[in-house]
Parts: C-alpha cells; structure tokens; sequence
C-alpha cells in the first residue's frame, strides 16, 4: 500500500516535543552488541525502520532480539551462527557495513553485500576497509560483497585519508578485540561516535579520546553484556528547531544535549530566530522562537563540531522564505541536493552551481504534491510544507519512517494539521 502525508501548512508550531533515541547511534550500537558476546539491553532506541532492519538481520544471523516496553531492545548474540549479510537484507540499510566490523571484531569472518540507504552521493567503503587491512584482516570485494577473514587482528596505527564517520566506526569495533593498541588518526568527532565508544567501554572496553580526531583503544580479551541507553537525537532535534522557526512558532524541545546542537542553534539566531537553551532540574531543553521571515544566512556543511550536512536540506527549506539571499554549500555529499527541484515546485528560487546552492528568497511558499528521494530531503519537505500556504501531499514516506520516530504524532501535538494516507 502506498501511502504518503498531507499536510496543510501555514500554521505556527506551539508546545513541547520530546527527541527520541538517535539514529545515527542506534544504528552503530546494535550491530556492536554483537562483540559482547553475552546478552545486551539498549535504551532509548528510536522506533524507525532501520532499526526494525537491523532487528531483522540480527535474528536472521541466529541472534535473538526482541523489544522491550520502554523503547529498548533486547541483545542475545550467542546464537549467531550466520556470518553472511546478504543484499536482500541490506537493500535499504546504508549502515548494515556496521555489522563488517562487529563481526570481523568477533568471530574473525564476515560476508557483507555492499549497503544500500539514501541516494545522495558516492559514500565509499575504501576507508572502512584500509584501517581493517591494517588491523591484520584479508579482504576481498566480489560482485558487490567484501568478503573479510583474520586469523587475530593486531593493533596498528590507522590514518584515514578523509574524516569519516562510518570509517571511524567501523575501525573501532573491529580493533576492540584486537591484540594490542590501535590508533585511529584524523578520526571523526560527531556525537554517535562518542556514543558507541561509551558502550564498548560499558561492555569492557579500554577506548579513550572519542570526539577527538585521535582515537586510542587498547584490545581486550573478551567483552561482557550491560544495559546502555542511546543518546538524543541531534538531528530530530534540529529538524524540529528548524520546522518550529520556519512556521513563526514557538516551541520548546526536551531530551537533548545542548552541546550537540550548538552549529544549529548559531544559524538560527544569525537568520533571527531567539533559541534558548535551558534546563528544568530534570533535563535540557531548547526553546526556538521563530520571527515573521528568517534574515537570509550562508552555510556551509563540515564534519562535526560544523554545521552539520543532515540538516542542510532542511535549512534550505527555512531559508527558502528568507529576505535576501543566502548560499548553502555542501561539503559532505556531493548528490545532497535532490529535493531542490521539489521546493522549486513550491515557488522557491534556487540556483545550483556544483555542490553550491544560491537561494532567493520568496515571501511564502505555496502547497503542491511533492516526492521525498532521502530521509533528509523528506524532512526538508515536511519543513517546507508546514510553512507553505495550502496542501502539500508528500510521498515515498518510507525514506522518513528510516529515521523519525512518529513523526507525525509529534507534529500533530504541536498543532500541525498533518495527516498520513493510504491509498
């Protein structure tokens, strides 16, 4: 069944969201329960597709994983008997090359089709595979599967060519186990790398300077089970801090991490938006205030402590309405400007020169049928739509249900008039 959101838009956001687990980690973490060998229980887990797909692969492999009340997932990889990942599991999951580095990490051998996930550029495995090569492991790639088998990995000094999130990773769950120490060199910073690193260490890993371009993990013999919960999620969060400054509302944003949204909360005030960070004795919060029209704004997406690129095309969907001109450049992806064509429909004025995009802004963008090609674009489309004048009716919802938990409950209960239909 096809099925798609219809949104009437021109409405100001007004009231409280709470941010559910994050994505970006959720994906990482579950596969790397694989290591502990023993069972596991994660927290705060988003309910998405993704996650359902990992779920899914884990049990597929012999591992037992159930749900819990209370977002959490249940972890007994003592059953896995199943090294091999194929494509028609790995079909819509980009982050399934996870599962290359727990496995290799653990049983010495993994079989994984290439990944699949959002169209939004090249997003190469080379990085992922040198730090393994490294670490001591043979690896092959044939016909769209990297075939990987190490008798014992061995520390080693790993200096990725580019900063990479997936990479940095990766690396890090195969070196977990691996015999003396290994050094990840220009590593990525964002939050979900520190997230998984503070879950390996749960499980009885020795790994310090996550969220540093300098990682350091000293090998373990054996890891054990624990119960961990996922951090916040970043982007939901700046999603929601873009959507509510977008409709001129007033929104307050619970279950965050202040430090994690600091890029966005700067953009926002720059455009005129009054964002204020809070905490109530319980938990952070973040309140945006949106203004009548955003000042225009430039941005550019870099690695983490920057702007962030899984945010850039719901910025551009802000600043769509915005008086002046701003430009976005996109320094991560170089396919992450697919939903232009999209908001060009809904009367935006945007020129695209390689990975630069010039926006004019327009005084109100006005409702019109509109298609997702990624999470992030849809996202992009929602922000658009909830600020335009009319109806939009978005569809391939399926990119959206990757990485935003009921996202149109939540947006409901702020008072958008969104509904999701089946055909």
């Amino acid at each position: 069944m096809k099925q798609w959101y219809q949104i009437k838009g021109n409405r100001p956001l007004e009231g409280a969201v709470t941010i559910s687990g994050a994505k970006n980690a959720a994906v990482a973490v579950v596969p790397a329960s694989i290591l502990a060998g023993e069972c596991c229980i994660l927290e705060n887990l988003p309910c998405i597709d993704d996650v359902n797909t990992l779920k899914d692969i884990l049990c597929k492999m012999g591992a037992k994983a159930t749900f819990t009340p209370g977002d959490c997932m249940q972890i007994d990889p003592t059953g896995i008997n199943r090294f091999s990942v194929t494509f028609d599991m790995v079909g819509t999951l980009r982050a399934s090359y996870y599962l290359l580095g727990a496995l290799l990490g653990r049983y010495g051998y993994a079989e994984l089709a290439l990944p699949g996930g959002c169209v939004i550029g090249p997003r190469p495995i080379d990085q992922h595979i040198k730090g393994m090569r490294a670490l001591g492991a043979e690896i092959v790639l044939e016909n769209g599967i990297v075939k990987a088998t190490a008798k014992k990995l061995k520390g080693a000094e790993v200096y990725f060519d580019v900063v990479s999130v997936g990479a940095t990773i990766n690396v890090m769950l195969a070196a977990v186990l691996a015999e003396g120490q290994t050094t990840l060199v220009n590593a990525a910073k964002e939050p979900h790398v520190v997230d998984v690193a503070n879950f390996l260490n749960m499980m009885g890993g020795r790994v310090k300077g996550a969220g540093t371009d300098i990682i350091r993990i000293s090998g373990v013999n054996k890891l054990h089970g624990c119960s961990y919960a996922i951090i916040p999620d970043q982007i939901e969060a700046g999603t929601f801090m873009v959507a509510a400054a977008a409709t001129g509302g007033d929104v307050i944003i619970k279950n965050i991490i202040p430090t994690h949204l600091e890029a966005i909360s700067a953009k926002l005030m720059e455009s005129g938006a009054t964002v204020i960070e809070g905490d109530d004795g319980r938990e952070f919060y973040i309140q945006v205030i949106g203004n009548d029209r955003p000042r225009a704004i430039n941005i550019k997406t870099l690695p983490y402590p920057g702007f962030p690129t899984d945010l850039q095309q719901p910025m551009m969907a802000y600043l769509s309405t915005a008086k002046g001109n701003s430009i976005i450049v996109e320094n991560i992806f170089e396919e992450r400007f697919n939903h232009v064509g999209e908001l060009i429909r809904m009367g935006a004025v945007i020129t695209l020169s390689g990975r630069t995009a010039m926006i004019e802004g327009v005084k109100q963008l006005t409702g019109a049928p509109l298609y997702a090609t990624d999470l992030r674009a849809g996202a992009a489309l929602i922000v658009a739509a909830l600020s335009a004048r009319g109806v939009s009716n978005i569809h391939n919802i399926e990119f959206i249900d990757r990485g935003y938990e009921h996202i149109a409950k939540k947006l409901t209960a702020l008072g958008a008039q969104i509904k999701r239909c089946t055909e």
